[in-house]
């Protein structure tokens, strides 16, 4: 009896035992720092194993430090349009003003998918007028985004205004979207988790985001969003300063070298 209960003791601590083991445990901080390093960039980055409820981090002196969301607000402000039904789902096309921008690809007719795909500002400011000071002030307060002040104006707040979000947050907030435990109706975080797919592959997607604010002295930029495979999650955030649109790429390119080097992509 003794040997039994033994052996059943044996397998519960290896059960759980096993359960804390994590793909990151078997990396440092520094594996991280020599990617940045290469690119010369100032930034912090962290990555978050959802099942196992571990993280690492790179310059994490910097991940409760806010800054403007830039472009990755347009994750909440998709959702605040569906959910005030300002626009009723991801195909709904808003048409171009016809005015000219530096972007040929904003030069045209959007919609939800193609506008955050395409990262269009006009298209997001006009869901970002119809939606109005109130009803904006109300959602972000109550999805408890970054520090919850729109102040600016209603158009441009995210870009120039006293809106700021700090790394930590970002990967908060992307844990209660993908758990579609934001305050808002399930069809519509599930149609911004969709329009959200950036790659998908046999053996992972993933969902995210860029964003610039180059409207500011010292310009960032953001890379936020999960990769997602058939055992776990990965919600990863990262955050760096660009001093010259060359520096824009790295947003990604970094963060795409950091996935490879984890080994959760090719």
């Amino acid at each position: 009896m003794k040997k039994i209960l033994f052996l059943f003791l044996s397998v519960i601590l290896f059960s759980c035992t096993k359960q804390q083991e994590s793909i990151l445990d078997a990396y440092k901080a520094n594996d991280l720092q020599e990617i940045f390093e290469q690119a010369n960039v100032n930034g912090c980055f962290i990555i978050h194993d959802f099942k196992n409820n571990k993280s690492l981090a790179y310059n994490p002196e910097r991940l409760d430090s806010a800054f403007l969301p830039a472009s990755t607000f347009k994750i909440i402000n998709s959702m605040i349009a569906l959910e005030t039904e300002v626009i009723k789902d991801e195909n709904e096309i808003i048409k171009w003003d016809g005015k000219k921008r530096f972007i040929e690809a904003w030069n045209q007719d959007h919609n939800l998918a193609s506008g955050i795909k395409n990262s269009v500002v006009w298209f997001y400011q006009e869901l970002a007028r119809q939606i109005g000071e109130e009803r904006m002030n109300y959602w972000v307060e109550k999805a408890d985004y970054g520090n919850k002040d729109i102040g600016g104006k209603i158009d441009l707040f995210w870009l120039n205004g006293d809106i700021r979000i700090t790394p930590n947050q970002q990967i908060d907030f992307l844990k209660r979207l993908y758990l579609n435990q934001l305050p808002f109706q399930k069809k519509n975080q599930e149609t911004v988790k969709k329009i959200l797919l950036v790659e998908q592959t046999d053996d992972y997607s993933i969902r995210a985001k860029t964003g610039w604010a180059a409207r500011i002295e010292q310009e960032i930029g953001w890379y936020v969003g999960y990769l997602e495979n058939e055992n776990n999650v990965y919600f990863f955030a990262l955050n760096m300063n660009i001093n010259s649109s060359d520096e824009a790429k790295y947003r990604k390119q970094i963060t795409t070298d950091i996935l490879k080097v984890l080994n959760l992509t090719r």
